[in-house]
Protein backbone atom coordinates (compact mmCIF):
# COMPACT_ATOMS: atom_id res chain seq x y z
CA UNK A 1 0.00 0.00 0.00
CA UNK A 2 1.75 3.15 -1.33
CA UNK A 3 1.09 6.55 1.51
CA UNK A 4 -1.87 8.10 -0.61
CA UNK A 5 -3.72 5.33 -0.19
CA UNK A 6 -3.01 4.62 3.67
CA UNK A 7 -3.40 8.28 3.96
CA UNK A 8 -7.12 8.47 2.18
CA UNK A 9 -7.82 5.14 4.72
CA UNK A 10 -6.51 6.68 7.70
CA UNK A 11 -8.46 9.85 7.20
CA UNK A 12 -11.69 7.80 6.03
CA UNK A 13 -11.63 6.36 9.85
CA UNK A 14 -10.55 9.46 11.54
CA UNK A 15 -13.56 11.12 9.99
CA UNK A 16 -16.09 8.36 11.49
CA UNK A 17 -14.44 8.36 14.55
CA UNK A 18 -14.33 12.58 15.24
CA UNK A 19 -17.25 13.67 12.49
CA UNK A 20 -16.80 16.57 14.46
CA UNK A 21 -13.64 17.83 14.71
CA UNK A 22 -12.90 21.28 14.55
CA UNK A 23 -10.15 23.71 15.71
CA UNK A 24 -10.59 23.71 19.82
CA UNK A 25 -9.92 27.76 20.28
CA UNK A 26 -12.81 29.76 20.22
CA UNK A 27 -12.91 33.01 17.64
CA UNK A 28 -14.89 34.55 15.79
CA UNK A 29 -13.13 36.70 13.12
CA UNK A 30 -9.80 35.56 11.53
CA UNK A 31 -8.34 38.62 13.88
CA UNK A 32 -9.49 36.92 16.82
CA UNK A 33 -8.21 33.00 15.79
CA UNK A 34 -4.68 34.81 14.95
CA UNK A 35 -4.34 36.19 18.39
CA UNK A 36 -5.67 32.99 20.30
CA UNK A 37 -3.18 31.16 18.05
CA UNK A 38 -0.45 33.25 18.94
CA UNK A 39 -1.53 32.60 22.30
CA UNK A 40 -1.26 29.09 22.39
CA UNK A 41 1.99 28.41 21.30
CA UNK A 42 3.27 26.06 24.50
CA UNK A 43 -0.59 26.78 26.07
CA UNK A 44 -3.63 24.61 26.71
CA UNK A 45 -6.42 26.04 24.04
CA UNK A 46 -8.81 25.59 27.13
CA UNK A 47 -6.17 28.26 29.36
CA UNK A 48 -6.31 30.60 25.81
CA UNK A 49 -10.12 30.14 25.99
CA UNK A 50 -9.90 31.27 29.23
CA UNK A 51 -8.22 34.75 28.43
CA UNK A 52 -9.58 35.69 25.19
CA UNK A 53 -13.25 36.97 25.81
CA UNK A 54 -12.14 39.35 28.02
CA UNK A 55 -9.49 40.42 25.45
CA UNK A 56 -11.40 40.19 22.84
CA UNK A 57 -14.05 42.60 24.49
CA UNK A 58 -11.45 45.47 24.87
CA UNK A 59 -9.79 45.19 21.42
CA UNK A 60 -11.70 44.42 18.59
CA UNK A 61 -9.52 45.64 16.26
CA UNK A 62 -5.77 45.42 14.94
CA UNK A 63 -5.55 49.07 15.75
CA UNK A 64 -7.02 48.57 18.90
CA UNK A 65 -4.02 46.16 19.79
CA UNK A 66 -1.58 48.57 18.16
CA UNK A 67 -2.60 51.28 20.05
CA UNK A 68 -2.35 49.34 23.40
CA UNK A 69 0.44 49.73 26.06
CA UNK A 70 2.33 46.74 25.98
CA UNK A 71 1.82 46.34 29.70
CA UNK A 72 -2.07 46.57 29.17
CA UNK A 73 -1.97 43.45 26.71
CA UNK A 74 0.96 41.94 29.22
CA UNK A 75 -1.52 42.33 32.23
CA UNK A 76 -4.56 41.04 30.36
CA UNK A 77 -2.66 37.53 28.64
CA UNK A 78 -0.44 37.23 32.23
CA UNK A 79 -1.93 33.51 32.88
CA UNK A 80 -0.45 32.26 29.81
CA UNK A 81 2.98 31.02 29.38
CA UNK A 82 5.51 33.75 27.73
CA UNK A 83 3.03 36.04 28.27
CA UNK A 84 5.76 39.04 27.70
CA UNK A 85 6.64 37.30 24.23
CA UNK A 86 3.24 36.92 22.86
CA UNK A 87 2.17 40.54 23.97
CA UNK A 88 4.96 41.71 21.85
CA UNK A 89 4.10 40.11 18.75
CA UNK A 90 0.55 40.64 19.25
CA UNK A 91 1.30 44.01 19.18
CA UNK A 92 3.76 44.19 16.51
CA UNK A 93 1.71 41.78 14.26
CA UNK A 94 -1.26 43.86 14.69
CA UNK A 95 0.65 47.15 14.38
CA UNK A 96 1.34 45.68 10.95
CA UNK A 97 -2.18 44.71 9.77
CA UNK A 98 -3.12 48.09 10.85
CA UNK A 99 -0.52 50.32 9.10
CA UNK A 100 0.37 47.49 5.85
CA UNK A 101 -3.29 45.98 5.39
CA UNK A 102 -5.84 48.08 6.40
CA UNK A 103 -6.55 46.44 9.30
CA UNK A 104 -6.98 43.10 7.52
CA UNK A 105 -5.59 40.22 8.44
CA UNK A 106 -4.02 38.65 5.41
CA UNK A 107 -5.82 35.77 3.92
CA UNK A 108 -2.05 34.15 2.39
CA UNK A 109 0.56 32.06 3.73
CA UNK A 110 3.20 34.70 2.48
CA UNK A 111 1.00 37.94 3.97
CA UNK A 112 0.27 36.06 7.54
CA UNK A 113 4.23 34.69 7.77
CA UNK A 114 5.65 38.28 7.18
CA UNK A 115 3.74 39.35 10.45
CA UNK A 116 5.81 38.93 13.75
CA UNK A 117 5.50 35.99 15.36
CA UNK A 118 3.31 34.24 13.22
CA UNK A 119 5.10 31.02 11.79
CA UNK A 120 3.55 28.53 9.12
CA UNK A 121 1.54 26.59 11.80
CA UNK A 122 -0.17 29.60 12.85
CA UNK A 123 -0.66 31.07 9.11
CA UNK A 124 -2.24 27.69 8.51
CA UNK A 125 -4.45 27.38 11.28
CA UNK A 126 -5.87 30.65 10.37
CA UNK A 127 -5.79 29.99 6.77
CA UNK A 128 -8.06 26.79 7.11
CA UNK A 129 -10.38 27.73 9.83
CA UNK A 130 -10.82 31.65 9.42
CA UNK A 131 -10.37 31.69 5.54
CA UNK A 132 -11.55 28.13 4.56
CA UNK A 133 -8.63 27.83 2.64
CA UNK A 134 -6.97 24.63 2.13
CA UNK A 135 -4.30 24.28 4.70
CA UNK A 136 -2.43 21.75 6.87
CA UNK A 137 -0.90 22.85 10.00
CA UNK A 138 1.62 20.69 11.75
CA UNK A 139 1.36 20.48 15.85
CA UNK A 140 3.10 17.94 18.04
CA UNK A 141 -0.30 15.64 17.99
CA UNK A 142 0.08 16.01 13.89
CA UNK A 143 3.76 15.11 13.77
CA UNK A 144 3.35 12.38 16.51
CA UNK A 145 0.35 10.51 14.00
CA UNK A 146 2.22 11.11 11.11
CA UNK A 147 5.37 9.69 12.49
CA UNK A 148 3.80 6.59 13.74
CA UNK A 149 1.64 5.95 10.36
CA UNK A 150 5.27 6.21 8.72
CA UNK A 151 3.44 8.95 6.26
CA UNK A 152 6.94 11.26 7.11
CA UNK A 153 10.31 10.52 8.61
CA UNK A 154 11.32 13.98 9.41
CA UNK A 155 11.33 15.44 12.86
CA UNK A 156 11.00 19.18 10.72
CA UNK A 157 7.90 20.57 11.24
CA UNK A 158 7.74 21.93 7.80
CA UNK A 159 9.22 18.93 5.93
CA UNK A 160 5.82 16.83 7.97
CA UNK A 161 3.70 19.70 6.11
CA UNK A 162 5.47 19.06 2.53
CA UNK A 163 5.26 15.34 3.21
CA UNK A 164 1.45 15.33 4.29
CA UNK A 165 0.66 17.37 1.50
CA UNK A 166 2.19 15.45 -1.21
CA UNK A 167 0.31 12.38 -0.16
CA UNK A 168 -2.93 13.87 1.12
CA UNK A 169 -5.95 15.61 -1.26
CA UNK A 170 -5.82 19.52 -0.47
CA UNK A 171 -9.48 19.43 0.01
CA UNK A 172 -8.54 17.34 2.92
CA UNK A 173 -5.98 18.93 4.56
CA UNK A 174 -7.58 21.29 7.13
CA UNK A 175 -9.26 18.39 8.21
CA UNK A 176 -6.30 16.01 8.45
CA UNK A 177 -4.97 18.65 11.09
CA UNK A 178 -8.38 18.31 13.18
CA UNK A 179 -8.32 14.74 12.68
CA UNK A 180 -4.70 13.85 13.69
CA UNK A 181 -4.87 16.29 16.59
CA UNK A 182 -8.20 14.56 17.72
CA UNK A 183 -6.55 11.30 17.55
CA UNK A 184 -3.39 12.22 18.95
CA UNK A 185 -5.29 13.72 22.38
CA UNK A 186 -8.17 10.91 22.44
CA UNK A 187 -5.64 7.37 21.68
CA UNK A 188 -1.96 8.54 19.88
CA UNK A 189 -0.77 9.91 23.01
CA UNK A 190 2.85 10.41 23.86
CA UNK A 191 3.74 8.62 26.47
CA UNK A 192 1.60 6.05 26.47
CA UNK A 193 -0.91 5.18 23.19
CA UNK A 194 -3.56 3.17 23.42
CA UNK A 195 -2.63 1.41 20.53
CA UNK A 196 -4.68 -1.91 21.37
CA UNK A 197 -7.99 -0.11 20.71
CA UNK A 198 -6.53 2.50 18.35
CA UNK A 199 -8.76 2.22 15.04
CA UNK A 200 -6.01 2.78 12.52
CA UNK A 201 -3.36 0.72 14.18
CA UNK A 202 -3.56 -1.40 11.08
CA UNK A 203 -1.80 1.23 9.08
CA UNK A 204 0.41 2.09 11.79
CA UNK A 205 4.32 1.50 11.54
CA UNK A 206 4.67 2.41 15.25
CA UNK A 207 1.86 0.03 16.11
CA UNK A 208 3.64 -3.10 14.46
CA UNK A 209 6.99 -2.51 15.51
CA UNK A 210 7.74 -0.34 18.50
CA UNK A 211 3.96 -1.41 20.44
CA UNK A 212 3.59 -5.24 19.44
CA UNK A 213 7.21 -5.29 20.06
CA UNK A 214 6.97 -4.23 23.81
CA UNK A 215 3.98 -6.29 24.13
CA UNK A 216 5.93 -9.77 23.17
Amino acid sequence: MDKREKAKKVLDILEREFPEAKTALDFKTPLELLIATILSAQATDKLVNKVTPELFKKYKSAEDYALAPIEEIERRIGSVNFYRNKAKNIKACSTQIAEAHNGKVPDTLEGLTALSGVGRKTANIVLGNAFGKNALAVDTHVKRVAQRLGLTESDDPDRIEADLCAVILPERWTRTTHLFIMHGRATCKAASPKCGTCPIRAYSVYYKTEYKGKKG
